[in-house]
């Protein structure tokens, strides 16, 4: 099995469970650690990407590019990375971002809308940013119809295409079958990035690693939507133990992991019934806030909206349905008494 290259997102994926308040203080601290431990790409931005601060994903306590700044200025070997979402972010931010010294990029989309990513490839390109696909919400899709978006971002220049598992929904043989189709469609590298919230967010990754991806992603403490990510420094610990040589200190990763990122946590990452239900209906993991909300508001369980969601097969930026379904399931609910 060969070195995979690991990105760690915990002041990205991490922002979500932070509410969006990390400090430039912070990110210092944290890619300091990150960086002295060897971890080779560090993804840096607002939880839903580049401009993500709004009313619908959650404002932010300080400017992404500030934070960006902060980590470019302090990381020695590391790549900065941004997540990037067309609809969300705009050419005007790519560029804002690359200017600050950035030096990677990840495109994210749905998994069947790659084809809306062309533009925003071919701009990174001309900034001379390293690409990343990110094809989000893949439990969705079948392995083929994967490999074909994938085939489409690395057209438009990608340089790699991630598996995504936005709602921690997969299980091994998924991974396997998804991850396996883009390396044998593929010239460019594959990636996995996982959620934990049916608790395999390790053995879905080992899984991604045995099946011949490139690079995979982890969370300091496991910090990220939902139920989070797979822990970077259990990752390291793992791949250690199957004689991975990765080259990144596992102990500073466990200390900036207990002694930094586990002080910023607002509750514990768990895999509650809320997060369980959101793994096991399939839904986006940063919609659970929302969910949480509309249950509470109008009286219905969170289960029951996420198997609903479901139902639907709902995606980002069709949070407005969270209400819709929670109003639906009250009225229901009245009637039958």
């Amino acid at each position: 099995m060969k070195i995979p290259r690991l990105t760690d997102t915990t002041l990205r994926d991490g922002d979500h469970a932070v509410s969006h308040s990390y400090t430039p203080e912070q990110v210092r601290s944290i890619v300091k650690d990150l960086d002295e431990a060897g971890v080779p790409v560090i993804e840096v931005s607002h939880g839903s990407g580049l401009n993500g601060s709004t009313i619908q994903q959650g404002f932010s306590t300080h400017s992404e590019f500030d934070l960006i700044k902060a980590a470019v200025e302090t990381a020695k070997q590391a790549k900065i990375a941004s997540l990037f979402v067309p609809g969300i972010g705009t050419s005007e931010e790519l560029r804002e971002a690359a200017e600050i010294g950035i030096s990677l990029i990840r495109i994210a989309v749905h998994c069947t809308e790659a084809d809306v990513t062309e533009q925003y490839f071919r701009l990174a390109k001309e900034l001379g940013l390293e690409t990343v696909g990110f094809l989000m919400m893949s439990h969705t899709q079948p392995a083929n119809v994967l490999a074909e978006q994938a085939k489409l971002m690395e057209s438009y220049g990608a340089d790699c295409v991630y598996v995504v598992d936005s709602a921690g929904a997969l299980v091994p043989n998924g991974v396997r079958e998804r991850v396996t189709a883009l390396k044998s469609a593929l010239s460019i590298n594959v990636g996995f990035h996982a959620h934990n919230n049916l608790g395999l967010a390790i053995g879905n990754t080992i899984t991604a690693l045995e099946a011949g991806a490139d690079q995979i992603d982890g969370t300091l403490r496991g910090l990220g939507a939902g139920a989070g990510n797979a822990p970077t420094e259990i990752l390291v610990a793992v791949l250690n133990k199957m004689n991975i040589e990765t080259g990144i200190n596992l102990a500073i990763l466990m200390d900036a992991a207990e002694e930094k990122v586990a002080r910023l946590m607002q509750s514990p990452i768990v895999i509650d019934r809320d997060n369980l239900s959101s793994g096991y209906a399939g839904v986006y993991n940063s919609f659970l806030f929302h969910v949480r909300h509309a249950a509470e508001k109008f009286d219905v369980g969170v289960s029951e909206i996420m198997e609903e969601l479901g139902k639907r097969h709902a995606v980002a930026g069709q949070e407005d349905w969270i209400l819709d379904v929670a109003v639906e399931l009250a009225q229901k609910k009245r009637l039958k008494v």
